[in-house]
């Protein structure tokens, strides 16, 4: 009896040993990776994204290590961790206590990082519907963070199925057009140069010519009628910014400063009027 107490109690201690430096291993690599990415982000620039995947995967393979050893130290599962440490049933065991969906999020999560159709700090859109700058990609999920700065959480294997828009994947500069609807009888030339003149003054405006169309007297911006509709003639106008953000409040202050310009010269934006017949009784 004293044997076998003895025994238990040489065990657990043993066990809780190895589970101590497993998570301190784990605590160590992961603070010493952290600073090694930092340094490296802020010295060179570099994307932090496959680093960051890099790490939590490691950190991962340092805590099943560890657990295959303690599983090792009980005589029951002395054979189940001794697979773990051989490398032969990791993938049978994976795949019997795991689902197939978990299975599917880290592999996407593999393919995410190996092809990178986005990457840490890109501004994407996905099914049409999310908008946000990507914060975190892991073994399971993707973290975007949207404009009111909520967190929309994706996993791997959704994302990676869909039709992804992304506004930094070679370049951040971003394209708004601008159309505005103007009645019949407005000067259309006229109408199409404050629209021009308007734009070329936003201090967030970029003038996206080409040396050569600078040249050959190129317009910094284009602006076209588009449709003539029941009730406007309508007109676009291209403006370019140096990313999203910017593109954004650009538009912003365009739809207000060319509106005010309208009104000053007389430029007419219609809209539907409806009327009100009112029947009295006999």
């Amino acid at each position: 009896m004293t044997n076998h107490l003895f025994t238990d109690f040489r065990t657990t201690f043993v066990i809780g040993i190895i589970i101590a430096i497993t998570t301190a291993i784990a605590l160590t690599f992961k603070y010493i990776a952290g600073r090694y990415i930092r340094r490296r982000v802020l010295s060179r620039h570099i994307d932090p994204t496959s680093y960051l995947f890099a790490k939590r995967v490691v950190t991962a393979i340092i805590y099943m290590v560890g657990f295959s050893f303690a599983l090792v130290q009980i005589p029951e599962l002395k054979i189940v961790g001794h697979s773990l440490l051989a490398g032969a049933g990791i993938l049978s065991l994976i795949a019997g206590l795991a689902s197939q969906q978990a299975l599917s999020n880290i592999m996407s999560g593999f393919l995410i990082v190996m092809f990178k159709p986005f990457k840490i700090n890109d501004r994407i859109t996905f099914n049409e519907t999310y908008t946000g700058t990507v914060e975190e990609i892991n073994l399971r999920q993707v973290v975007l963070r949207d404009l009111e700065n909520n967190r929309v959480i994706v996993p791997n294997a959704v994302i990676s199925t869909q039709v992804i828009v992304n506004s930094n994947l070679t370049e951040t500069k971003i394209c708004k057009m601008i159309e505005i609807g103007i009645g019949y009888d407005a000067d259309i030339g006229k109408a199409l140069g404050i629209m021009e003149d308007e734009i070329v003054k936003h201090p967030l405006h970029l003038d996206n010519r080409s040396p050569e169309d600078i040249k050959n007297n190129v317009p910094g911006v284009v602006c076209r009628v588009v449709a003539l509709d029941s009730s406007a003639v309508t007109l676009k106008a291209w403006a370019y910014a140096d990313n999203a953000a910017d593109g954004y409040t650009m538009y912003c202050d365009l739809l207000r400063s060319i509106k005010e310009r309208f009104d000053r010269e007389g430029i007419e934006i219609p809209y539907n009027y409806q009327n009100v017949i009112i029947k009295k009784s006999e």
